[in-house]
């Protein structure tokens, strides 16, 4: 008969990036930036937005999205990108973010969409450092795909708790 031995030894640790996935592409102005898939739960085209008196300009206001009260950021502005007027590509994602640990539904504003790609660990590399002064926690990566850049966001760090409780206190 013969016997096996069972090593008690864990196995060694898989090398995996937890940033690779599908990732919906959209673009600002030249760029094209990339959000998670599964933090996306709709795209639409502008809708009516109420402006909310004493907020920064970034944050649109809101809009209602069958009874529920979503607040909007326009990114292009959020990033220091010049206004634009709203076009037939312009729309809304509507993502779900974290927010004192409760989810929050909120839309913001991209001038179009483009695809959806599924990324793997090797098409994804760090962000470089910028040096002093340049705060970019919010990038996840940066994805070559065809020769091209695109620029993974952080949806729940882009959307600033600050901007959050500012935009909840207005609305509530």
């Amino acid at each position: 008969m013969e016997s096996t031995v069972v090593s008690k030894q864990p196995a060694a640790p898989v090398a995996t990036d937890d940033r690779s996935g599908k990732y919906l592409v959209f673009q600002l102005d030249r760029e094209e930036f990339g959000i998670r898939v599964l933090k996306v739960r709709e795209i639409m085209g502008v809708q009516q937005i109420t402006a909310v008196p004493q907020t920064p300009p970034h944050l649109k206001g809101v809009f209602n999205l069958r009874g529920k009260v979503i607040p909007v950021v326009d990114l292009r502005l959020k990033f220091g990108l010049p206004e634009l007027e709203y076009t037939q590509r312009t729309c809304i994602i509507v993502v779900q973010v974290q927010h004192d640990s409760n989810p929050l539904l909120m839309g913001i504003v991209v001038d179009g969409v483009s695809e959806v790609l599924n990324l793997a660990a090797a098409d994804i590399e760090d962000t470089p450092d910028f040096g002093d002064g340049a705060a970019t926690p919010y990038l996840l990566g940066l994805a070559k795909v065809k020769g091209k850049v695109k620029i993974l966001l952080e949806i729940d760090r882009v959307l600033a708790t600050s901007d959050l409780t500012l935009l909840h206190h207005a609305v509530s």
